[in-house]
């Protein structure tokens, strides 16, 4: 039962397992999983029939959102331009600081 369960989830939010990863550019891979998630909240409100539910789903999925992008936006500057993180700190050679 984990296996299906595991197995689901990565086919629905995995863009590497997913069919989403046959789109060669990353950014609308992320960008189609987003709408999709946007749809899926506006009709579960629709659904529900509360527009009360979207405006939480909204606010709750922005913020989800948001949280991914500065933590992916971080993890790339890291490994891309670790210099960014260390610009004008330490010490110079005779031990002043900078």
């Amino acid at each position: 039962m984990r296996k299906i369960i595991m197995f689901a989830w990565s086919f629905l939010f995995d863009h590497e397992v997913s069919p989403l990863r046959h789109i060669p550019h990353l950014n609308t891979r992320h960008m189609v999983l987003q709408l999709l998630g946007w749809m899926w909240a506006l009709a579960f409100s629709i659904a529900v029939g509360s527009y009360t539910v979207f405006a939480a789903s909204v606010i709750g999925h922005v913020v989800l959102i948001g949280a991914a992008a500065i933590t992916v936006a971080t993890y790339s500057a890291a490994a891309n331009r670790p210099s960014l993180f260390f610009a004008g700190y330490g010490r110079r050679s005779d031990g002043e600081h900078l």
